[in-house]
Formats: C-alpha cells, sequence, structure tokens
C-alpha cells in the first residue's frame, strides 16, 4: 500500500493534430498540478486537502472547462459546478449554477463540512456566500473568493460559443470553425473537444480516498442545465475502496452511474479497481462519451476512456508518474 494521485483535464474527440500552442500549455498545466498532489502527498497532507488543492490549480488555469476556463450557456453566461466526496466518511458536497465564485470546489468542500445538506443550486448559493442567511454562512464565508461574473468570460469561449450556436448545436467543448457552404444538418453531431472538465482523486499511504470534480459544462448548455459533476454517484464518487472522476458527455456519465459503478463492482463483484473501470468505460457508456481516473485503497491507479483522448496524469508513490493525452 503507498499513496497515489490521479488527475484530468477532460475527456473527448481531441485530434492527435492538435497544435503545440494548444497541447504544451495544457500538458505544462498537468505536470504542474501533478507536482502539487505529489508534493502535498509527501508532506502528508490528508487526501482531501491535496485534492482541492489541485483542482483549484486547475480551476485557476483558462485552458481547462472549469473556473476561470469555464464555457458559456447559450445565454453567454458562465454556470460552473463542483462536487467532493470523502472516501473514508462518505461525506461529500456539490453545488452547481455558480457564477461568481472563483474556486467551486472550495465551496462544495465547505457545503459538505459547513451546511446540513449535500447540495446548493443556483440562488440558494447566493444566500450562503453573500446574504448570511443561516448560522453557519459566516464560517462559510472564510475563503470563498467571489468576483463579478465577467471575470470569467474569454475570448476563447465567446468564440466556442459563436461556433456551437452557427452549428445549432450543444457540444463538449470547442468544434474547429464551420465552413460557410457546410449546411447545419451536415454537420457532425460533436466536433474536436480541446478542453474539458477537471478532476483529481487521491489515496494517502495509510488508504484514506478522496475525489474532486468540477466543470464549466457543455458550450451553448441551457441556463439551469445540470451534468454528472455535481451529481454523486455520476460523476464523482469515493468510498473505503476507490475514488473516481469522471469526464465527458454529462448526460450520458449520470444515464450509466458511472463513478459509482466502478465502486459498486469492486464490492459486489470482487474486481479490482482496473477491471471495474475498463468494464464500466467499456459496456456502461457508449464508445466517444466518457473517460475516468480513479485510485483504490491499496494505492492502485487506473484512466481510462472510450473517447479519442483524455488529459490525464498519475503518479504513484513506488515512482511511476504519466502524462499523457492519447493512447500510446
Amino acid at each position: 500500500m503507498g499513496w497515489a494521485i490521479a488527475l484530468h483535464g477532460g475527456a473527448g474527440d481531441i485530434p492527435h493534430s492538435l497544435p503545440p500552442e494548444r497541447r504544451l500549455p495544457r500538458e505544462a498545466c498537468l505536470r504542474h498540478c501533478l507536482q502539487i498532489g505529489v508534493d502535498a502527498l509527501t508532506s502528508r497532507k490528508s487526501p482531501l486537502d491535496v485534492i482541492e488543492l489541485v483542482v483549484r490549480e486547475l480551476e485557476n488555469n483558462p485552458h481547462f472547462n472549469a473556473g476561470r476556463g469555464s464555457v458559456l450557456t447559450t445565454s453567454g453566461t458562465v454556470e460552473m459546478e463542483a462536487c467532493i466526496m470523502d472516501g473514508k466518511s462518505m461525506r461529500c458536497g456539490a453545488v452547481s449554477g455558480l457564477t461568481t465564485v472563483v474556486n467551486a470546489i472550495s465551496l462544495s468542500r465547505l457545503v459538505m463540512e459547513k451546511t446540513p445538506h449535500l447540495a446548493y443550486v443556483g440562488y440558494g448559493l447566493q444566500y450562503i456566500v453573500f446574504y448570511q442567511e443561516y448560522h453557519y454562512t459566516t464560517r462559510m464565508l472564510q475563503g470563498i473568493e467571489t468576483v463579478d461574473a465577467s471575470h470569467f468570460i474569454t475570448q476563447e469561449n465567446v468564440e466556442r460559443l459563436k461556433q456551437a450556436k452557427e452549428a445549432n448545436r450543444v457540444q463538449v467543448d470547442y468544434t474547429q470553425p464551420v465552413e460557410k457552404d457546410v449546411k447545419r444538418d451536415e454537420l457532425k453531431p460533436d466536433g474536436d473537444s480541446q478542453i474539458g472538465t477537471v478532476g483529481c482523486v487521491a489515496v494517502d499511504s495509510e488508504g484514506n480516498l478522496a475525489a474532486a470534480t468540477s466543470t464549466g459544462g457543455l458550450v451553448n448548455k441551457m441556463v439551469g442545465r445540470i451534468g454528472d459533476t455535481p451529481i454523486i454517484c455520476a460523476g464523482t464518487y469515493a468510498n473505503s475502496l476507490c475514488a473516481v472522476s469522471a469526464t465527458g458527455k454529462g448526460e450520458a456519465i449520470i444515464r450509466g452511474t458511472v463513478a459509482r459503478d466502478v465502486a459498486a463492482l469492486m464490492e459486489f463483484k470482487g474486481m479490482s479497481l482496473q477491471e471495474a473501470a475498463a468494464l464500466v468505460v467499456g459496456d456502461r457508456v457508449p464508445k466517444g462519451h466518457v473517460g475516468l481516473v480513479a485510485v483504490s485503497a491499496t494505492g492502485e491507479v487506473t484512466m481510462p476512456f472510450n473517447t479519442t483522448g483524455m488529459f490525464r496524469a498519475c503518479a504513484t508513490e513506488d515512482g511511476h508518474s504519466e502524462i499523457a493525452i492519447w493512447d500510446s
């Protein structure tokens, strides 16, 4: 048994022709965040602290679809969501519909630790963060940074929304520019995904597990849409056996109860982490729809996907380290 960590920056139709100016910054961010996680684990921080640190850093990087890099709704606004779960206690917290919170993952942890509920959405969060309606609110406000909603509107995501509207579709992330002479009904249903949901899972040397996921959702999604990320058992799950963070097409991940199914196969079928994750990714969700990162209580790591690629990284106490996008 030893510590292990895995993180992702989204799965999708990532072309092998991805230009260096798009690929290299994302690989550099994965490498940087992986090192943050490794340093935290080796300094004996709890898995919850580790995954929050890593996901905050991913949220602050505009190259991924979470926090600063969140994609836009059909109204041109940002609606972020996040979830965090502790495997030992099975406590969890989830948030959705955030428009001004810099780090959604930190607010989800405070929901877990400081409120009597598991999940909050939209206007309910405004009461918690801004109006201090409840007795636990003052404690919740500690460390939660808010900014004007315009902070999250990047020019690149404005362009992504424009392309999605021209194609008349909701899409995972980014599509290649639409040719003017191509009719809308001739367009492919999905484009080339180059950014995505972020997540992190970790286990310490004593077998304590935690999982976290954060996202801006889908380009051109309807206002109020909730994806798999804040739905416990779908996009995020942790128990005493494993921790899982999923990425891809939220509706398919929800239908497949992806994260919980990995744990259930281990719990009820006695499968290894790798076997369980491979079965879920291969059989529970249609091809091209999902990827996940997961660690087990014994330090096993797996990062399967059925999409073209997935931005991912991992490291273990025995010295294994990996940063990758496509299958080798």
